[in-house]
């Protein structure tokens, strides 16, 4: 079986998803979008007009299946006329502020051989059957430490209350003036610190040294830093968003809120216990090898559909 990859940017999970296809003797070719994108300096207009004649270029015959990833990659994938289609959409590309990103999503959304969403709050976003596929958690690399070990790896005093807001706090969805009020507004003392800019493989020690996880998102199709805290069985506070709730259903010394007071309250319960959810149990359906197979699967559906073979 051969897939060619569609993708915006090497994003953790897509990485996964890749390395656990290949591990099962799947060949993925990925091609990007050309240019560099950032946050405060998208990709132009000129950088996706390159990409449509690398997609035709690459020898789409070679492939069983064209597999989207991103809502922005999925009409490149869709103007090819001879490979079925898989569209998984990360977020943004269907709940963003852009509205015309959303409209080109749930266009494609329509018109794909098969759409994965990671969330099954996405679904509002979209008019069409979807399998629902939460992107895989590294259980290797993001486990359980000891808190001491991980503040010292990490730098951070031993005797601080730390409140981790895992996220560039210039992100405007993310809502970093809310954390803000959220720890001020509870009866703690506790520094808030926010993490960006750290190499992936350090996060696990970030996380394991912090007390707590807040997250105050306007919006989410994840976040997966909510599955990377529950590996690790770090205490999540978090509004409802994405996939928040179906993680951290039932699992103690976490909670999702909808006010201010919640968040706050909530806080001022899990920092006051020494106790750390038993969460990462739960995380079992959601590993790569496990992910990797059920993409197998989804993909030899939809070969099957096509007449195709794989």
């Amino acid at each position: 079986m051969r897939i060619l990859h569609l993708t915006t940017g090497r994003r953790s999970f897509f990485e996964q998803q890749v390395e656990a296809l290949r591990s099962r003797g799947i060949d993925c070719t990925v091609l990007n979008v050309p240019g560099h994108y950032a946050a405060d300096d998208p990709r132009s207009v000129t950088d996706y007009l390159k990409y449509y004649p690398q997609v035709l270029e690459h020898g789409l015959d070679e492939y069983d299946v064209v597999h989207a990833n991103n809502g922005l990659t999925a009409p490149f994938a869709l103007a090819q006329p001879t490979r079925p289609v898989v569209v998984t959409f990360w977020g943004s590309d269907l709940m963003g502020d852009h509205g015309w990103v959303s409209k080109v999503g749930q266009y494609s959304a329509k018109r794909a051989d098969r759409v994965i969403l990671p969330s099954h709050r996405m679904s509002d976003y979209v008019d069409c059957d979807y399998t629902h596929m939460p992107f895989p958690v590294d259980t290797d690399r993001f486990q359980p430490m000891d808190k001491a070990e991980a503040r010292d790896h990490v730098g951070w005093d031993q005797d601080e209350t730390i409140v981790l807001f895992p996220y560039d706090p210039s992100r405007p969805e993310k809502d970093y003036d809310r954390a803000k009020k959220v720890v001020e507004a509870a009866d703690v003392d506790a520094d808030l610190r926010t993490l960006t800019g750290k190499p992936y493989d350090e996060m696990p020690y970030y996380l394991n040294a912090s007390d707590t996880v807040l997250v105050t998102s306007k919006r989410e199709s994840g976040p997966m830093i909510v599955r990377e805290a529950a590996a690790c069985n770090v205490p999540v506070v978090s509004t409802d968003v994405g996939f928040v709730r179906e993680t951290l259903a039932d699992v103690g010394q976490s909670a999702v809120c909808g006010s201010d007071i919640e968040l706050a309250g909530s806080l001022e319960v899990i920092l006051a216990s020494e106790q750390r959810p038993d969460a990462r149990e739960r995380l079992d359906q959601l590993d790569p090898d496990g992910f990797g197979q059920r993409l197998e699967r989804t993909y030899a559906s939809v070969i099957d559909r096509s007449g195709g073979e794989a």
